[in-house]
């Protein structure tokens, strides 16, 4: 390839503002006229609505702040004996109807009798809970929440 045979494509020169009438943006350079805004450190703060009080001064202020963090959705050891399976996941307490959705962080709580030998794989449970379990002769272990599974383009329709 030679110097002389590049195809090269014509690039538009950037327009300068405020280079006078021939230049195209001349005169007021697109500025309007007179005013603060026309200056050459004119403007406002953001926010600053001429005088009027502004509006995030006129919202009121709230304290603290709000936890996106969903709660742990709770079972009891007493309601374990209903679920007929030997293993229960957040899948078995789900189709048991103890909590909302398989997707949720389930914690296992002590408060009714436990008799039968369970296999619990939650995401939590407390002490007494656990103790329960094992006297029962089943086990807890912890696992990590079941994530959705990722929406894909064959199946939105």
């Amino acid at each position: 390839m030679k110097y002389n045979e590049l195809i090269i494509s014509k690039q538009r020169q950037t327009r300068r503002a405020g280079r006078g009438i021939s230049a195209g943006r001349g005169r007021t350079a697109g500025r309007g006229t007179k005013g603060q805004g026309a200056r050459k450190s004119g403007g406002v703060r953001p926010g600053f609505e001429g005088g009027q009080m502004p509006l995030y001064m006129r919202l009121p202020h709230l304290r603290g702040f709000k936890n996106q963090r969903p709660k742990a959705e709770v079972v009891y050891t007493g309601q374990l004996e209903s679920i007929r399976k030997s293993l229960i996941d957040n899948v078995a307490v789900y189709e048991a109807k103890l909590v909302s959705t398989p997707y949720s962080t389930v914690k296992l709580i002590l408060k009714g009798h436990l008799s039968a030998s369970k296999e619990v794989k939650l995401q939590a449970a407390s002490a007494n809970a656990q103790a329960a379990l094992e006297k029962a002769g089943g086990s807890f272990t912890k696992v990590d929440r079941v994530s959705r599974p990722k929406k894909t383009s064959d199946n939105i329709k």
